[in-house]
C-alpha cells in the first residue's frame, strides 16, 4: 500500500464515520487490522495514545497509524484523508442544517442516527476491552491486573465527581510502570 492508498483508506474512514471519535474505531479496525496493515495490539496502542494526547481522536489515531506505516508523510496523508470529508460535510451541513432543522424528516433522521452512533461506540469499547483484558492474560485468560485497574478506574470516574481523567491516566500509568512489569 502506498501513500495514495493510505489517503483513500482514511478518506473512506472519514466519510463513513458518523459520530466521530471512537465511533470510527470499528471501521479503522476493519481497514487496518483486517487489511493486514496493523495488528490488534497496535490498534489498541493507537487508541491509548490517541486518547491521552491532546486533540481530536480521529486526527490523533490517523496520525499514529500513518506514522507507523509511512513515517511523517504517512501521518500527514492519513490525517488529511480522515479530516477532509469532515471539513466538507461540516461546511455543507452548517450552511443548510439551520434552514432545514425544523423539518420532520430531518428530526426523524437525527433520531435514527443517534442509536446507531451509540452502537458503534459500544462496539469499539467492547473490541478495546477484549484486546486489553483478554488477550493479555496468561493462557488466553483474563488479564486480572488490567481488569482490576479498569474496574477501579470505572468506579472512580462514576463516583468521584471532580476526578480528572488526566490524573487517573497518570496514576494508572505510574501504577502499571511500578507494579505490573
Amino acid at each position: 500500500m502506498g501513500l495514495w492508498m493510505l489517503f483513500l483508506t482514511f478518506l473512506k474512514i472519514g466519510f463513513f464515520t458518523v459520530g466521530g471519535g471512537l465511533a470510527m474505531l470499528p471501521l479503522m479496525q476493519q481497514e487496518l487490522v483486517s487489511g493486514g496493515l496493523m495488528t490488534m495490539a497496535e490498534t489498541v496502542d493507537m487508541v491509548a495514545v490517541s486518547q491521552m494526547t491532546p486533540g481530536p481522536f480521529a486526527i490523533n489515531a490517523s496520525a499514529f497509524a500513518g506514522m507507523r506505516l509511512y513515517g511523517v508523510w504517512g501521518a500527514a496523508v492519513a490525517t488529511l484523508g480522515v479530516t477532509l470529508p469532515s471539513a466538507v460535510i461540516a461546511t455543507l451541513t452548517a450552511k443548510f442544517f439551520i434552514a432545514f432543522s425544523k423539518r420532520q424528516a430531518v428530526k426523524d433522521t437525527m433520531a435514527t442516527v443517534r442509536p446507531v452512533v451509540m452502537g458503534l461506540i459500544l462496539s469499539a469499547a467492547l473490541s478495546v476491552a477484549n484486546a486489553a483484558l483478554l488477550q493479555g492474560g496468561t493462557d488466553g485468560g483474563i488479564d486480572v491486573p488490567a481488569l482490576g485497574l479498569a474496574m477501579v478506574s470505572l468506579v472512580l470516574l462514576l463516583t468521584v465527581k471532580k476526578l480528572s481523567p488526566i490524573l487517573l491516566i497518570v496514576i494508572c500509568g505510574a501504577f502499571g510502570a511500578i507494579f505490573l512489569q
